[in-house]
């Protein structure tokens, strides 16, 4: 059984722990509400974005365009080229947020005969690479601080390889969030754009338009309402991500503060365990010692009146 000074220290690691833990509970909640005003005040533009695609998709559903497919199922072969974006935090002790996207992603790509990586997040990238995966870039600095500037950077990387056929399809791997408590990790394609997604798809946005003016011509309307809802499609993946983080992270650290509670609870009640049964072992020496000063008291005075008795 461990002394009191050795469950002292263990009691005192853990409240140290807890600090840290604390902090880091508070740090993702400011982190998280901040993400999640930032992502706010951007939805409006490209929920307008999406729901512009959408009505053209509906108003002319039989339009052909080099971003968008016609959802038949013929770019559903085995051997077509696919670039995969997936994206993971930059730190660990998020439960199982990091680990849900390697498993998705790891699966997808082994099903894949030739494939483009590209990874955000630097647990990812040190994933791959322990997997001798090829990356074929990682963004940097980008699943700490998500910005549109970042999200063009990648639009933009994508946009070149599937223009200049080195890739087919694109698709997405990240974390969304579905309410202020449940996350899931999802896989989208990204690009071509699927028509039957648009057809059926509810977009948040009350606008009503029935007569349509392309100028100067639908391709040119498309090459650029299509690229800048791509923009905002990834902005909007990649701060769904870094808030499903950081709420991963919260959920992590009040489970560790709860452990460590109740950590502290038994050691508290092993201390004091411990503690009663040393005092108990302290008194019990202490009356042992009084009864054999006692028992030595009374052999004393038994000798000294058989040596008065032998002088008489």
């Amino acid at each position: 059984m461990a002394n009191t000074r050795e469950i002292q220290s263990r009691m005192k690691s853990i409240e140290d722990t807890m600090k840290i833990t604390n902090a880091m509970y508070m740090i993702s909640s400011t982190k998280l509400r901040r993400a999640k005003k930032e992502l706010e005040d951007t939805e409006p533009y490209f929920f307008t974005l999406q729901g512009m695609l959408a009505r053209i998709i509906r108003h002319l559903p039989e339009v052909q365009h080099k971003y968008i497919s016609d959802g038949s199922g013929a770019d559903a072969q085995t051997d077509r080229k696919k670039a995969f974006l997936v994206i993971t935090a930059d730190k660990g002790l998020a439960g199982a947020y990091n680990h849900n996207v390697l498993k998705l992603a790891e699966e997808q790509l082994a099903d894949c005969k030739e494939q483009h990586l590209f990874v955000v997040g630097e647990v990812g990238r040190q994933y791959f690479h322990m997997k001798k995966i090829k990356v074929e870039e990682h963004f940097l600095y980008t699943a700490q601080n998500p910005t549109m500037h970042r999200a063009r950077v990648i639009a933009s990387r994508i946009f070149e390889l599937y223009e200049s056929g080195a890739v087919d399809e694109v698709h997405m791997i990240y974390t969304s969030m579905k309410n202020g408590l449940q996350t899931e990790t999802e896989q989208i394609q990204l690009l071509p754009i699927d028509k039957t997604v648009f057809q059926t798809a509810k977009i948040p946005v009350d606008m009503y338009q029935e007569d349509f003016a392309y100028k100067p011509s639908l391709e040119v309307v498309l090459d650029t309402v299509i690229p800048n809802y791509m923009v905002g499609y990834i902005y909007g993946a990649l701060v769904e991500s870094y808030c499903s983080e950081h709420n991963a992270r919260m959920v992590a650290m009040q489970a560790a503060n709860d452990s460590a509670q109740a950590m502290i609870h038994d050691l508290s009640v092993e201390y004091n365990r411990v503690r009663q049964a040393a005092i108990t072992q302290e008194i019990t020496e202490v009356i042992a010692g009084a009864k054999a000063q006692k028992r030595k008291k009374q052999k004393r005075m038994q000798e000294k009146q058989l040596q008065s008795i032998e002088g008489v």
